[in-house]
């Protein structure tokens, strides 16, 4: 497994290369619901369709949520693109089931250490329209292991409106109550997850195609 080497000054100038490109890529980056989190630390989770989703993840915390956040990743693509680890990625092997257990417990760590942790719980980058988002078990298994932290769901669909441009609409959604589902199996958290996060991007999709964003804010203005 490759551990996160996460640096400030990095992170800082990181931000200062990250925040053009995403205005300069998109028409509009909009977002519901996308709100400061109080609570820390939080397990976040969304819908994985684009290389985009982690740099998503990584401008929001910088310009909204302000925590100290760790992104589990795949192996190769941090090998890759090591500079990753300076924002706090670690690896996952989904081939090797040993490591796969020992990410997990990093995870568990990092949680436990007051640092909030994003996981796509697909495993894998899927074409956005894929359903159902089919989950792993790891989310459940963080869930058990570290009850007291809130699992925040985020939904991602990227769309070319009338722009040259694609837009990003984002809905950050309620956290899950972990009391409520705390009776249930391993398996049983992970359907439930999985369908209630297909569902929340459902309905993002129809908000998309009816090209309704009075409830949306604008999420890439430049400050004044």
């Amino acid at each position: 497994m490759i551990d996160a080497k996460k640096s400030a000054l990095f992170e800082t100038g990181f931000n200062l290369y990250l925040t053009p490109l995403i205005r300069s890529s998109f028409s509009r980056l909009l977002g519901q619901g996308v709100k400061a989190i109080p609570e820390k630390p939080v397990l976040f989770i969304a819908n994985h369709s684009s290389w985009w989703d982690g740099l998503v993840f990584f401008y929001l915390n910088r310009t909204v949520w302000h925590h100290d956040i760790h992104m589990m990743m795949h192996e190769e693509g941090l090998k890759k693109h090591s500079y990753f680890r300076y924002l706090g990625a670690f690896s996952i092997n989904r081939q090797k089931p040993k490591e796969i257990l020992t990410s997990l417990q990093y995870a568990e760590a990092l949680l436990k250490q007051g640092k909030s942790v994003v996981l796509f719980p697909q495993g894998d980058e899927f074409h956005l329209e894929t359903r159902p988002l089919a989950f792993q078990t790891g989310i459940a298994y963080l869930m058990e292991h570290c009850p007291e932290v809130p699992v925040v769901p985020l939904s991602f669909y990227y769309s070319f409106g009338h722009q040259q441009k694609p837009d990003i609409w984002i809905r950050q959604h309620e956290p899950v109550s972990t009391e409520e589902i705390g009776h249930m199996t391993r398996k049983e958290k992970t359907l439930y997850l999985q369908q209630l996060c297909t569902e929340q991007l459902d309905s993002l999709k129809k908000t998309v195609i009816s090209e309704n964003s009075d409830a949306f804010q604008s999420l890439g203005k430049r400050r004044k």
